[in-house]
């Protein structure tokens, strides 16, 4: 485990987040703004995403769980949504935060859960992360200006990267999506 700096601004949020995904038997990871905060570089984030390793006939439940947790949906329908987009729509009612969590089910998404660690934000809190390599993975994905600045510093803070780990995932969804641009744009910082 690692010790990061508190989330001040994201503490209630994220350990009912925390809390919700150990129902789940830790079979998520906290992505996103944060993680991008924790092991690269600060930047700001409104909100919380997480992956879920989750099927589509367990929304109800995860609902019930997150209800539990003060966590409620902030769309209409949010099952109906889930099921048709994988993504839940949802608030931290306490703190008015909003959180995404994608339901994962590809073999990257399941790998990326396998490899989290686990990193320690206070002494009672503890989150699953991505590792560094799966992180650079997702934003490379994504592809946006933010994501390739996330990259970079994500880049800087871990020096001893698996590249090869990253450019066998990134060249395989280039493939797949016909855009090669996703790996060539970063290769050359690897």
């Amino acid at each position: 485990m690692s010790q990061v700096e508190p989330q001040g601004l994201f503490r209630d949020p994220l350990d009912a987040l925390e809390r919700l995904l150990a129902e789940f038997d830790h079979q998520g990871v906290i992505i996103g703004g944060l993680a991008v905060s924790l092991l690269g570089e600060a930047r700001f984030t409104e909100d919380l995403d997480a992956v879920v390793l989750l099927s589509i006939d367990d929304i109800h439940k995860f609902l019930e769980a997150a209800k539990r947790e003060g966590i409620e949906p902030r769309i209409v329908e949010a099952d109906k949504f889930a099921k048709r987009n994988r993504v839940l729509l949802l608030r931290h009612i306490a703190s008015n935060t909003n959180i995404d969590v994608s339901l994962g089910v590809l073999p990257f998404e399941q790998e990326m859960v396998a490899r989290s660690k686990v990193y320690e934000v206070d002494d009672t809190l503890k989150i699953h992360l991505p590792t560094p390599e799966d992180l650079i993975i997702m934003k490379a994905i994504a592809h946006r200006p933010k994501d390739l600045l996330d990259i970079e510093g994500i880049i800087r803070n871990h020096p001893n990267l698996d590249s090869g780990r990253i450019q066998e995932w990134v060249t395989q969804f280039a493939e797949l999506l016909e855009r090669p641009e996703l790996w060539e744009d970063i290769a050359s910082w690897l």
